[in-house]
């Protein structure tokens, strides 16, 4: 007997089988949408681009000198900028397009009362994402700043755009990615890959690779900065723990 017990399903829900070949075709045909997605959203977001990094800013500039502006070295780096934050722009507005292309690429795969709840996937996960980086823009980045100002309080400052650029897409695209947590967990925990008891057992190693993970995003390497990302990623782990719970598949062991 599986231990995954999933019930029988009826001819309804049979799907034919997918070569290898067929899987690679369709994930290109996805990452292809999802792509122009993102080009029809850079194409959307280009006009605004100015306006959308002098937003962008705000959690370094509000601790500058009044007067003081960031740098560009390269007489190329303004455009190049812009084009960059349009692009980064791009990927937030398409979100749920991609979102909906990553349901469409797994939904083979499951049941057809588990192929129902897509609407609810590409809300949550386009709520969360969104939340992510905005958590990460709002919260956690302007930390950041502060305490590098700090660090830096003895020296004269010359920040480039591409140097903030770098370092505040980083930080807001992988706090999006982060906050996805919960999702992933549900998902889990729906195909009875893991659940609640599972999830609380392993929680020291999951702290531990969470801190881990906010050592990655964080690019200063001071604790109190870190903790800024990790304990909201251990909340969301938790809450993954409740969401197993509430709604995860249980575990049939084997015969």
């Amino acid at each position: 007997m599986s231990p995954l017990d999933r019930g029988t399903p009826s001819p309804e829900d049979e799907l034919p089988r997918m070569t290898l070949l067929d899987h690679l075709e369709e994930l290109r045909k996805r990452v292809g949408r999802s792509l122009l997605a993102v080009t029809v959203g850079f194409f959307a977001s280009w006009y605004y681009a100015k306006p959308i990094f002098g937003w962008l800013s705000r959690p370094l500039t509000q601790f500058l000198p009044e007067g003081d502006k960031l740098a560009f070295t390269g007489l190329v780096d303004p455009f190049m900028l812009y084009i960059k934050v349009a692009v980064l722009a791009g990927i937030f507005l398409a979100s749920p397009v991609v979102l909906y292309q990553v349901w469409l690429f797994i939904a083979p795969g499951l049941y057809r009362h588990e192929r129902r709840v897509a609407i609810p996937f590409i809300v949550f996960t386009t709520l969360f994402f969104l939340a992510g980086g905005y958590f990460g823009y709002a919260v956690a980045f302007p930390m950041v700043c502060r305490f590098l100002l700090e660090m830096g309080a003895d020296f004269k400052q010359v920040i480039t755009v591409n140097e903030y650029f770098a370092m505040s897409s980083k930080v807001i695209l992988g706090l999006g990615l982060v906050f996805e947590l919960p999702v992933l967990i549900l998902f889990l925990a729906r195909l009875g890959v893991v659940d609640h008891k599972f999830l609380l057992r392993h929680f020291r190693w999951a702290v531990l690779l969470i801190f881990i993970g906010a050592a990655v995003i964080t690019p200063t390497p001071d604790i109190p900065t870190q903790s800024v990302f990790a304990l909201p990623m251990i909340g969301l782990y938790l809450l993954g723990v409740l969401v197993a719970w509430l709604f995860g598949k249980k575990r049939v062991e084997e015969a």
